[in-house]
Parts: C-alpha cells; structure tokens; sequence
C-alpha cells in the first residue's frame, strides 16, 4: 500500500516524472471539458431542455446563490473560477467508488496547487475590485505593525487548505482500502457511502473558503 498516487511513477527522466497524479488529474480535466462541451452543444433555452442541462443549470445557479450569500454581488465574474474548484474536486472524489481509482486531490501536491490558485486569485480580484494601492494598503490596517502577521495569515490559510483537503481524502481512502481487505463485504460499502459524501463536504468546504477570502479581498474586511 502507498500513502499517495505521487509513489506510482509510469516515466521518469531525470527530475521530470510521470505518476498516477498527474494521469488522473488530465483525466478527470479531459472528463469536465468532455462533458461540458457534450451538455452545451445543444442548449435549449425553452421548456424542453436535456436532463443533463437541468442538472447543469441547477449546479451554476446554485453556486452563483452561495457565492452572493458570502457578499460577492457580482457573482457571474468569480463564478467562473469558484465553480470550476469545485466541480474538479467534487468530480475527483466521486471518482472514488471506481476500485482502480485514485482520486488526485488524496495527493499533497494536487492540494497544494489547488490551494496555490486561491492564493493567486484573491489579490487578483481584490486589486481588480479596489486597485493596486488600496488593496495593498489593507495589509498595514489597522496599524503597520500587522505586516508581516497579514502576511503570515495569508500563508497559513493557504496551507490550511491544501492541508485539510489532502488530510481528509488519503485518510478517508486510506481507511477504505485496509477495512476491503479486513472485512470485504457490507462494512466497506457503507464506508465507501461516507468516504463519498466526505468528499461532497470537502469539495464545499474547499469552494467556500475560496470565495470567503475573495470577498474579503475584495471588500477590505479580513477574513
């Protein structure tokens, strides 16, 4: 057993790698694009719409209602990045009922470039909203002394993230594949109920969070 899908190395040359991160990390990229690209080629904009539409329609409005309720007003311009979080990391660990299947946010190195995006993302559109010297003065409020702990503060939540997605996922995996080989038969399913609606719950949690810090980057409220 390996604690993570970076361990499975396909090609390796010199410090450049292929593993079974990277491979279900494009595979589960080339799924959405294929998916997206199959649900909206025929878009319908009357009473008769596709079931895979509806479904479609039901997440995008649904993650344009959570992010006006944490204070983005202007959700359509952060709905694009926020959904696209969450549906990779809700898809990956759905994913995981597939007994082949690694999912890649179970990888330090996956959750650590999801949460690296976030980190990115908040200045983005914190100086996009407000601007360069209004953004950047919010780190020296409510006193200059606050620098570096601003500075600190943006760091830690970043590795919270990836942390916590990366912890829960490979323990959740972890637990599933010894209690297969323990007890193979009705406990493991009911583990593997629960490893899925984790991964539900983590996907949220991870998407949220994002779009609590964007908000408060954005408005120049800490977070």
């Amino acid at each position: 057993m390996h604690l993570s899908s970076d361990e499975v190395v396909f090609w390796q040359w010199a410090f450049v790698n292929l593993n079974l991160t990277i491979v279900t990390t494009w595979g589960v990229m080339l799924l959405m694009s294929f998916g997206a690209w199959l649900i909206t080629r025929h878009l319908d904009s009357g009473l008769h719409t596709s079931r895979w539409q509806n479904v479609l329609e039901i997440i995008v409005l649904g993650a344009k209602s959570q992010i006006q309720e944490v204070g983005l007003k202007q959700a359509l311009r952060y709905l694009p990045f926020i959904a696209t979080l969450f549906l990779f990391i809700l898809i990956s660990n759905l994913l995981g009922v597939l007994p082949w299947y690694e999912p890649p946010t179970g990888s330090l190195s996956t959750t650590i470039a999801l949460a690296l995006c976030v980190f990115v993302a908040v200045p983005f559109f914190g100086i996009r909203k407000r601007g360069l010297r209004a953004y950047l003065g919010s780190y020296i409020k409510p006193t200059p002394i606050m620098l570096p702990f601003n500075i600190i503060s943006e760091i830690s939540r970043t590795l919270a993230l990836a942390i916590r997605l990366f912890g829960n996922i490979m323990s959740g995996a972890m637990i599933l594949a010894i209690l297969l080989m323990v007890t193979p038969f009705i406990f493991p399913i009911l583990m593997n109920v629960l490893h899925l609606l984790t991964g539900v719950v983590q996907a949220y949690i991870f998407s949220i969070l994002a779009t609590v810090y964007i908000a408060a980057a954005t408005t120049g409220e800490a977070a």
